[in-house]
């Protein structure tokens, strides 16, 4: 769906920031590819602490918020207004539980979108909400944010096809306010087959990184379930998704080729090391800076958590040079 109005969401702005508020913020994957593409985080939010911290560290200017979003009651005003809201219950890496509440904290948002009324936003979804028993709730959420005020659109959107060095299919909905004289046209892709450069591989985007970097990537043995798929991909090739939890994160390719022995069943073809990526690996396979920093405030797995739950960078920015014109 594309939305096609007289053109120019931000123009009357000039080189002005525009200023955003973050809901759901995760360690501020969306926000780092906002802020990329010049926009100003005027607040932040996410419930879990470490997320907090390593957002903090890397974006200290910003007014982060450490809560539930139920218990704010007074959002600050924002051109736009976005949310990576969790609806795990449709993630393909998990249980599928439609009713869990935490599936419906998109009503929040749109609790947000009526007191803040930005003049666009933008909303993170995972792909499994597409699947034909759970696509009322997509519509559900489309019907919300249309009652808000907004001419609304979606896209699902491969990280991949924007520079991530990583096979990552998400929704990506965005919402243009209705009185707004305004055009907005889903970025296309800037790599890959459909794009003007090929995809970034693993290789490009480990480079410089150490093989073996002692005490940052899970040791946990490979168990039955992580050796029932090959997650094994070539420096040569993008990884497959990196996800947030550190006993499933994929195999780094210094690890030898996986073989298929039976139905769901796989082991290695050689006895040679064999290691997961740590956690800093994840987020350049994110698309994070390569400077990020990560406070020492918690464990690994809470480290290969926030990392795997977050927006890649890259994706946003290209949706704010969008969003902006620019």
């Amino acid at each position: 769906m594309i939305l096609k109005e007289p053109k120019g969401i931000f123009c009357e702005m000039g080189r002005e920031k525009t200023t955003v508020v973050s809901l759901f913020s995760g360690c501020g994957g969306s926000d780092a590819g906002l802020v990329q593409a010049g926009f100003e985080i005027v607040m932040a939010n996410d419930s879990l602490r470490y997320a907090r911290d390593l957002y903090v560290a890397n974006h200290p200017e910003t007014d982060f918020r450490l809560c539930d979003v139920r218990d704010i009651r007074s959002f600050p005003r924002a051109r736009v207004l976005v949310g990576c809201y969790p609806c795990q219950g449709f993630s393909q890496g998990g249980a599928r539980e439609p009713s869990r509440h935490i599936n419906y904290l998109y009503r929040e948002f749109g609790r947000a979108l009526r007191q803040v009324r930005p003049r666009a936003f933008i909303v993170e979804n995972v792909s499994g909400m597409l699947r034909s028993d759970y696509a009322h709730l997509l519509r559900n959420q489309l019907k919300n944010f249309r009652h808000a005020g907004y001419r609304v659109g979606w896209r699902l959107l491969n990280a991949a096809d924007f520079g991530v060095a990583q096979e990552r299919k998400r929704i990506l909905i965005v919402g243009i306010r209705k009185d707004v004289d305004a055009e907005f046209e889903f970025p296309k892709p800037s790599h890959g087959p459909d794009g003007k450069r090929p995809h970034v591989t693993i290789r490009e985007a480990l480079s410089g990184m150490k093989l073996w970097p002692d005490g940052e990537f899970n040791t946990e043995p490979f168990h039955w379930y992580y050796m029932s798929r090959n997650r094994r991909r070539g420096w040569n090739e993008i990884s497959k998704t990196i996800v947030s939890h550190a006993r499933s994160m994929p195999l780094h390719p210094v690890s030898p080729a996986l073989e298929r022995i039976g139905i769901d069943e796989y082991r290695f073809a050689s006895d040679a090391p064999a290691r997961r990526f740590s956690f800093r690996e994840a987020a350049r396979l994110q698309g994070f800076d390569s400077n990020l920093i990560f406070p020492d405030s918690a464990q690994m797995h809470s480290k290969y958590k926030v990392i795997g739950n977050a927006v890649p960078p890259p994706i946003f920015r290209a949706l704010a040079n969008a969003l902006s014109g620019i």
